[in-house]
């Protein structure tokens, strides 16, 4: 985040705008919008500005810029367009410390105007920070197409009840969750409808019952935040993380997930990495228990799927045995996510009828036990999780077992990433592959036959790779 997005109050105070053309004019109708008294500086005003000029809140000043007009103002736009006179606006109202904003030219300005989304006193405002204005408006017409008409009138509505909800319901997490359910039920459906006496009868119903309601009970819900990319999130999943309380989370979890959450939400970071178990899964367990059982909304974020070499299981279960209501919201697994980020089909249906998701992690370092005899055979595909580590032991055991040393080979890492990275090559050379290549966790290596198209776009020209055919 480039800038500090905030909302300032200009309800009676002075704004200067220098300029007399349609910039000046836009600028001019927002301020007199917001409840600014607005001094206009232009020799001649043109046809927009005139229009825009017409409220007793403004006064025109027929003349040139002088460096005394910013004294007492709050704001000043530079809207002439003429660069040296904007430049000369930006300079005096910055030797006096007042915010000043100069339209397309962010190098003068130390304040930028986003672009809005007026549902008043709901405000939205998208800013690039100035490099591409353009690409501000095309996103505000998204969210103009998807934001009722009439949420203006729903949180006016909400906010006339606010010292009501404050005198019926106590601070906290119980307030917190009957303006949820307010603006999610009932009420909302009226007020958007235009219905404003159905409402109010609603709202008062809500309050009433609220108010006669125990304390809020928790939950937990245990969530698959994917592979990392943002846009893989379920619906379902962007849903709750937005609303949680407490959000504990995985190391495989990328921030740009975190971002979601409330700004106000406990955020406890449970990450585990090879060898390095920081918060021992007992200890996890704790948190998740205590947290719901204190009324909050706990999300528990994991990389991936939940139920795919996740211990989501063992969470769940420690949660029914005590008590915990909780919920299971599913995510996309590495194996299938990673696979087409790098344009690998994990069955094919000329050589790959069958695939086996496995764990290369055992104890003490070693791969963990498989049947690999089964896992050898022709027309499976073999998705390893967790492998870096054991690789070779890996490729060793499918050998032995029967699996061709040839069998093509690829390996993604950070998959669906910005950092992602393929590999491919041959079985017997998996390790030097890795090595060679210092590949790290998370990755998710690939063995089978569909790997081969893979082999012509990412071979490593320092590691055998070739197949037979």
């Amino acid at each position: 985040m480039d800038a500090l997005p905030i909302w300032l109050t200009v309800e009676d105070c002075d704004v200067l705008i220098v300029g007399g053309g349609a910039v000046a004019a836009a600028k001019i109708r927002l301020a007199v919008t917001a409840g600014a008294v607005v001094t206009v500086v232009a020799p001649v005003l043109g046809s927009q500005a005139r229009d825009a000029s017409t409220s007793a809140r403004i006064r025109h000043l027929a003349r040139k810029f002088s460096a005394d007009d910013v004294q007492g103002k709050v704001l000043v736009f530079g809207a002439t367009g003429i660069e040296s006179v904007d430049a000369h606006v930006a300079a005096a109202a910055k030797a006096t410390g007042i915010p000043v904003n100069v339209p397309d030219a962010p190098g003068m300005s130390n304040f930028i105007m986003p672009a809005i989304v007026d549902r008043g006193p709901v405000v939205v405002g998208i800013s690039t920070g100035g490099a591409a204005p353009a690409l501000a408006r095309q996103i505000r017409g998204q969210i103009e197409s998807v934001l009722p008409p009439r949420l203006g009138d729903l949180a006016r509505l909400a906010g006339g009840f606010r010292q009501a909800v404050k005198a019926k319901i106590p601070r906290g997490l119980a307030r917190l969750r009957f303006w949820d359910g307010l603006f999610a039920g009932p009420v909302a459906q009226a007020a958007l409808a235009g219905d404003d006496q159905a409402a109010r009868r609603q709202f008062l119903r809500s309050l009433n019952a609220a108010g006669a309601q125990a304390a809020p009970t928790g939950i937990v819900h245990v969530v698959g935040a994917g592979p990392g990319d943002p846009e893989l999130l379920t619906l379902k999943a962007l849903r709750l993380i937005q609303a949680a309380d407490v959000v504990v989370y995985d190391r495989l979890v990328a921030p740009e997930i975190l971002d979601y959450a409330r700004r106000d939400a406990e955020r406890i970071d449970v990450g585990k990495a090879p060898g390095k178990h920081t918060v021992p899964q007992d200890q996890i367990n704790q948190i998740l228990m205590d947290r719901a059982k204190s009324g909050k909304r706990v999300v528990r974020l994991k990389g991936g799927d939940p139920f795919v070499f996740g211990r989501g299981g063992e969470e769940i279960a420690f949660l029914d045995e005590h008590g915990v209501e909780s919920q299971v919201v599913p995510g996309v697994t590495a194996a299938l996510a990673c696979a087409a980020a790098a344009g690998i089909p994990l069955t094919y249906r000329e050589c790959a009828q069958a695939v086996t998701f496995l764990t290369g992690h055992g104890a003490a370092g070693a791969a963990a036990d498989h049947d690999w005899a089964a896992l050898a055979k022709s027309g499976h595909t073999v998705a390893v999780y967790m492998g870096v580590a054991c690789a070779g032991q890996i490729a060793a055991k499918l050998i032995d077992h029967g699996m061709r040393p040839e069998m093509p080979v690829a390996i993604i890492e950070n998959g669906t990433r910005d950092r992602q990275r393929v590999f491919a090559g041959r079985l017997d050379a998996l390790a030097d592959l890795i090595l060679s290549h210092q590949i790290e966790s998370p990755a998710l290596i690939i063995i089978g036959e569909v790997a081969r198209p893979a082999l012509a776009k990412h071979a490593a020209p320092d590691v055998s790779c070739a197949v037979a055919g």
